[in-house]
């Protein structure tokens, strides 16, 4: 079974989000933002055992303790999208443009594209490619939970930003309906900031993406 504990970083109060199959205690970390130390105490607290570090998409507040927590416990760097390059090897930028202390930069021992899939123990991660916020923007879906990490692609009553570098607003809402929606009304997300919801709720009510918006 998936057991899943979030670990608000960061001054965004980003979601990183410490997953694991409860059988073999194997985890893995979701964006790992920043404040490491609250991330790694999080694990220890848990007892499990950390595998990997997985990746929605490159904004700073998602990897800034990426290099970090990689090269200190040895972990392979899993995710996003190649199309997300840029914003990784512009990370120095980015802690300039968003308030952040410089972190190093890193690269990903793997990209991810639409339909991979990750294993975390007994646990399978159906891999989405759901570009708009980036352009390589992935989210994990595990379908036995019917939960989903969807990065700032969706939040609760709202949708992620697209006046960033290769934003597109029109792509963000395809990816949302097309990808997201046939997933199911009940699965769970959790988003990149903000309180868990359901696709269901969010296609009755978020005024960006609601269904009556589209006929």
């Amino acid at each position: 079974m998936l057991r899943f504990r979030i670990v608000p970083v960061t001054h965004f109060q980003q979601n990183c989000s410490v997953v694991w199959c409860d059988e073999t205690l194997e985890a893995a970390v979701v964006d790992p933002g920043g404040d490491i130390d609250k991330i790694l105490a999080a694990i220890r607290e848990e007892g499990v055992t950390l595998k990997a570090i997985w990746l929605t998409h490159g904004h700073l507040d998602h990897v800034g303790g990426t290099a970090e927590m990689a090269a200190s416990l040895n972990l392979p760097i899993i995710g996003p999208h190649r199309e997300d390059q840029f914003w990784i090897q512009g990370l120095a930028q980015q802690a300039t443009m968003m308030g952040f202390q410089p972190v190093p930069t890193f690269q990903p021992g793997r990209w991810l594209q639409d339909g991979d899939e990750l294993t975390l123990g007994r646990l399978r991660f159906q891999v989405l490619h759901c570009p708009g916020h980036t352009p390589g923007h992935v989210v994990l879906f595990e379908s036995t939970s019917r939960m989903a990490w969807v990065g700032d692609v969706l939040f609760q009553g709202s949708v992620g930003r697209t006046d960033f570098p290769r934003g597109d607003s029109q792509q963000l809402v395809a990816s949302i309906r097309q990808k997201l929606w046939p997933l199911g009304d009940d699965v769970q997300f959790i988003p990149g900031h903000g309180p868990m919801s359901t696709f269901g709720h969010e296609r009755q009510t978020n005024p960006f993406v609601a269904d009556t918006r589209f006929g």
